[in-house]
């Protein structure tokens, strides 16, 4: 968890003026926002909630409550990136249908405390990432572990997301079009030298795209580090986190990145792509025992997993060549971004490789 900073959280808006950069969290006109709202009394305690990569989190106490405060990072943004109050629709249309935590309130006035800003419940349990808690390091509850995850996610594509209230929230047809043509024009954009690869890669793709099945939610970043588990056995999934990236559009695509991710316990150590090395613990289950579980759960065939799989690494692979030119181009001195030469031509390597293009 990173510490706050001294220019993060002001008292009043005036309290700001003539600094570098604008504050995240303005108190005072926070507490009027709440009080209307009838949430917590008295003096607000803030804490800031991961690492701030993505729309930044912050834990909020205000008397007996407690909740979780989300807003986009510092501009300038992207167009259309950190849309938190897209974010808040889709958690709120999906309460009682998925695990999701509760949305208390939303907020489009950037008056208040400088963005737009939505409160959701803070879910106990356990952000999973290095390690298993002790009351989850059995065998048996890694084993369980990885089946919610799983369960959770065929949960999550079985909701009717008309009914839910969704029209609108993305287009039900042709989201691998637009998947393909959307990174393909990236790559365009984010190279900075001839990776043969990704060009074979993105050829095989568009050659092979297989038919859609019917549109559901998707998460766009469904895997373990995004979920809350329970702090105790048996282990539940009782939240997904961050759905920034939410959309209407094909299932197996969440499951081809979740399963790209997913490490096994036989996966060569430190891969690329290792977020987290915690599912070699002893117990958890395989990746292809993930996917027939998930299989057996949708009734969704997976013929053509391989080809979702490829397409998460492809689009990392593209993604992670524009970090490593901001590197290059001297945008950024992060030293893990200006590592990424090397990686990001392995990583295009490995997609032909599991593909066979």
């Amino acid at each position: 968890m990173h510490r706050l900073a001294e220019d993060d959280v002001v008292e009043r808006h005036e309290d700001a003026e003539g600094a570098s950069r604008p504050p995240l969290v303005v108190l005072e006109p926070l507490g009027g926002f709440l009080d209307q709202a009838g949430i917590g009394e008295g003096p607000i305690e803030i804490e800031p909630v991961g690492e701030g990569h993505s729309n930044v989190t912050f834990l909020i106490t205000r008397g007996d409550a407690e909740f979780i405060l989300r807003r986009p990072p510092r501009p300038p943004l992207p167009p259309s990136a950190h849309d938190v109050l897209r974010e808040a629709r889709v958690i709120s249309a999906l309460a009682g249908r998925a695990r999701v935590p509760r949305v208390l309130a939303a907020c489009e006035d950037e008056s208040v405390i400088g963005a737009p800003f939505f409160l959701m419940d803070r879910v106990p349990g356990e952000v999973i990432t290095s390690e298993m808690p002790q009351a989850l390091s059995a065998p048996e509850e890694c084993r369980r572990t990885g089946e919610e995850l799983i369960d959770g996610l065929a949960e999550l594509h079985g909701v009717d997301w008309e009914e839910a209230g969704l029209e609108g929230f993305g287009k039900p047809t042709g989201y691998l079009e637009r998947q393909l043509r959307r990174f393909t024009g990236l790559w365009e954009h984010n190279r900075t030298r001839e990776i043969p690869a990704v060009e074979r890669v993105g050829a095989w793709l568009a050659a092979n795209m297989p038919e859609s099945g019917a549109a559901t939610i998707v998460h766009g970043d469904y895997r373990l580090g995004n979920t809350i588990f329970s702090a105790s056995a048996p282990a539940r999934l009782e939240a997904i986190l961050d759905w920034e990236m939410a959309t209407i559009g094909d299932p197996l695509a969440d499951l081809g990145y979740f399963a790209t991710l997913y490490v096994d316990s036989g996966d060569p150590e430190g891969g690329l792509f290792e977020l987290s090395s915690v599912t070699r613990t002893p117990g958890f289950p395989s990746r292809a025992e993930l996917i027939a579980r998930y299989e057996e759960a949708t009734g969704r065939a997976m013929t053509d997993i391989v080809w979702y799989q490829t397409l998460a690494l492809w689009k990392a692979t593209i993604f992670m060549e524009g970090n490593y030119r901001r590197a290059v181009s001297g945008t950024t001195d992060d030293p893990v971004l200006k590592a990424f030469g090397d990686s990001v031509v392995a990583l295009a390597e490995n997609a032909q490789e599991l593909s066979g293009a």
